[in-house]
């Protein structure tokens, strides 16, 4: 980090770095879910790519930032 850098700039790298990491955590835990689960449960399964979807989302907008 350089020290001469805007704060502003500063804080939305911090902000997306610590963002991903979450979503890291989350995407990670949904792959556990996965394999625990019965692939037979639809509506679960649904439920599981809803979240993951949002986790894509939400890591496209911080790249874009």
């Amino acid at each position: 980090m350089n020290k001469d850098e805007p704060l502003d700039d500063k804080a939305t790298r911090i902000f997306k770095h610590d963002i991903k990491n979450q979503l890291s955590n989350i995407t990670l835990a949904l792959g556990q879910l996965r394999f625990e689960i019965p692939p037979d449960n639809a509506e679960t399964q649904f439920y599981l790519d809803t979240i993951l979807g949002s986790c894509k989302n939400i890591d496209s907008l911080l790249d874009n930032l």
